[in-house]
């Protein structure tokens, strides 16, 4: 099966990266490493942009390459861009390399790298947005299908997003999750990646991932994955959110979300929070005005979470305080539309939140398999899948290892009328939760059915069921 799998996914990259037809493309040569003369990458972009057509840039030399601002492509057709292993660089707080009208975009052969340095001490958006790697912005009339393949790119050090492709009117206020808000074209989004490294992004920003994709309108995101590693980011390695009408499908073939999440940084943010956290009170013993308020005066105060929910005579039933850490692999899928994900021989370890946290409200199910896959080290749960409205979920763990996560080991819940049917096999949880019991929590909190089925598995620190039938 990973055999096929990843054949597929390298027929289907292949295929993108010699997407434009012979007879409907201009080819360009950057013939020198400077930042602005003709024969530069800046001088190749501006030319393709004026094309009508798609457009190759070459890279001739071996030397790397220093900008001075963005490099922007604004044409509206596909343009590739191959390099030799170069690296385009800039010791300034801004975005490397930009597409603002939602062409197709293909690179290969070519890394990205910002300044350093960042992070919630040293941020990089207290003037500006704060640089990103690679910006796709689509325009709000698009359709159809809009593409970012990169193979071999490496995108490191920029203070925001190390990639970001933006189908929101909102732009970095787009905001992230279920609740995100803003509007977007007709347009789908694919993200074809291969031996890709996005390493140290995202830390001189709140919420700032390595990989983010906001989608809205009724457009789905399709994202592939394969042999590519997410790693020191400081929100999520990968974040994608489908805030609208349409679909997610990832497949992830031999990639790893290592040490993501720690932009808020605990160590500093702690002695910040209020000396009791969390509290429960009946009706009429709290007011709301003699509990903590909100946080002020750190270093970021968006790092903190403050919820409270209050009796209907207005007293304070209970409250709770966070810090926002972030996950590995992070999916949102709201409003009508499905989330379905293949994870194959992949690594999630170390993330300072839940190793694979997807979640999915509305109408539209969840549809999920970890095979050969392991979760270490993670804050939180390892592996957790959350359904929310009406739809099902279809979960398959085969050949798993999820041990020493702070969380469970593994969470599939189905909160309301759809069905939750999990196949567990060959797969082993150990040492999750502080050994309390919870290895793998299967829940089917409604109406539906549910079914768990275990097959020559270890779950040594046991299973947290409700509402499913048990099947050895």
């Amino acid at each position: 099966m990973k055999n096929h799998l990843t054949s597929f996914i390298s027929v289907f990259i292949f295929l993108s990266f010699t997407s434009l037809p012979a007879f409907s493309h201009q080819t360009f040569y950057v013939t020198n490493p400077n930042d602005n003369q003709g024969g530069s990458l800046r001088d190749a972009l501006n030319m393709a942009s004026k094309s009508n057509h798609g457009s190759r840039i070459y890279i001739s030399f071996k030397d790397d390459i220093k900008i001075s601002k963005t490099l922007n492509y604004s044409g509206q057709y596909p343009v590739e861009i191959h390099g030799l292993g170069q690296t385009v660089f800039t010791g300034i707080n801004t975005t490397l390399i930009s597409s603002s009208n939602g062409a197709d975009v293909s690179i290969s052969r070519l890394n990205f790298r910002g300044p350093g340095g960042f992070s919630i001490e040293n941020r990089g958006d207290l003037n500006s947005d704060g640089g990103k790697g690679i910006f796709i912005d689509i325009r709000d009339d698009q359709t159809g299908m809009v593409s970012l393949n990169l193979n071999e790119v490496k995108v490191s050090d920029v203070a925001n997003h190390g990639i970001h492709v933006s189908d929101c009117n909102l732009a970095d206020k787009c905001g992230g999750g279920g609740g995100g808000a803003g509007e977007g074209s007709d347009a789908s989004i694919t993200l074809n990646f291969s031996n890709v490294v996005v390493e140290n992004v995202g830390n001189g920003k709140f919420d700032a991932d390595g990989v983010r994709v906001d989608e809205r309108g009724i457009g789905s995101i399709y994202f592939n994955s394969v042999n590519s590693l997410y790693t020191k980011v400081g929100a999520d390695g990968v974040e994608l959110d489908e805030g609208q009408s349409g679909s997610v499908v990832a497949i992830v073939n031999n990639s790893s979300f290592t040490d993501n999440g720690a932009y808020c940084n605990p160590d500093l943010l702690k002695p910040y929070m209020p000396k009791v956290d969390e509290a429960e009170f009946k009706d009429g013993e709290m007011k709301e005005s003699d509990i903590p308020g909100k946080i002020n005066g750190t270093q970021d105060d968006g790092c903190f979470e403050r919820e409270v929910d209050l009796y209907d005579s207005g007293f304070v039933e209970e409250y709770e305080f966070g810090i926002d850490l972030d996950d590995g692999f992070d999916i949102d899928e709201a409003g009508p539309g499905s989330l379905r994900v293949d994870m194959v021989g992949s690594i999630i370890n170390n993330n300072l939140d839940e190793g694979v946290d997807f979640d999915e409200e509305d109408a539209g199910g969840i549809n999920v398999a970890f095979i050969s896959s392991i979760a270490s080290g993670n804050n939180d749960d390892g592996f957790k899948n959350s359904e929310e409205g009406d739809g099902s979920i279809k979960g398959l763990l085969l050949n798993v290892v999820s041990a020493n996560n702070g969380g469970k080991g593994a969470v599939l819940e189905e909160e309301d009328s759809g069905s939750l049917n999990v196949d567990v096999k060959g797969t082993t949880t150990k040492e999750n939760d502080d050994m309390d019991n919870t290895g793998l929590e299967i829940v089917q909190d409604g109406d539906g059915s549910g079914l768990l089925t275990i097959i020559n598995s270890d779950i040594s620190d046991g299973i947290d069921d409700e509402g499913v039938t048990i099947r050895n």
